[in-house]
C-alpha cells in the first residue's frame, strides 16, 4: 500500500483548497474597496485549478500508477482577475464618485463569494478526511503483523 501517494494527493488538494479560501477571504475584504494602488476599484480573484495529467490510455496509467505510485493531485496554475465590469453607484458625494456622481464598486458578489467559501470549505474538509483515512489504513495494516 502505497500512502506516501495517498497522502500526496491529499496534499495537492489542502494546499490548492487553502488558496482558494484565502482569494475569496480576500475578495469578501475588499468588497467595498472603491481605490487601490493600482487604480480604479478591486478586482475580484478567482484561483485557476489544473489536474495534473493522466496518461490517455488507461491500462498504461495503471500500469504506470502500480510501478510508480500514484501521484496524482490538483494543482494552482494562476490567480486571476475577474474582468466583469466594476458595479456603478449613484452616489454623487462619495470621493471617488467620477464627473457623472457614479462609484465603481468592486465586481464582488458576497453571495456568491459565500457559496464558494462553503464549496473550497466542504472540499477542504474532504482533502482532511482522506488524510484522515489513509493514516486509519495504514495502521490498521501495520497492527496486522502483531
Amino acid at each position: 500500500m502505497d500512502v506516501n501517494g495517498a497522502f500526496g494527493i491529499s496534499a495537492t488538494g489542502l494546499r490548492a483548497e487553502r488558496l482558494r479560501l484565502d482569494a475569496i477571504a480576500s475578495n469578501l475584504a475588499n468588497a467595498n474597496t472603491t481605490r487601490t494602488a493600482e487604480g480604479g476599484p478591486y478586482k475580484r480573484r478567482n484561483v485557476v485549478f489544473v489536474s495534473e495529467e493522466m496518461e490517455s490510455d488507461f491500462a498504461s496509467a495503471l500500469e504506470e500508477m502500480s510501478e510508480q505510485g500514484a501521484r496524482m493531485g490538483v494543482r494552482v496554475t494562476d490567480v486571476v482577475e475577474d474582468q466583469t465590469p466594476p458595479r456603478l453607484v449613484f452616489d454623487p458625494g462619495h470621493p471617488d464618485a467620477n464627473p457623472e456622481g457614479y462609484v465603481a464598486y468592486p465586481n464582488v458578489n458576497p453571495v456568491a463569494e459565500m457559496v464558494d467559501l462553503m464549496t473550497a470549505t466542504r472540499a477542504y474538509e474532504a482533502n482532511v478526511q482522506a488524510v484522515n483515512a489513509t493514516k486509519r489504513m495504514a495502521d490498521a495494516a501495520l497492527s496486522i503483523g502483531s
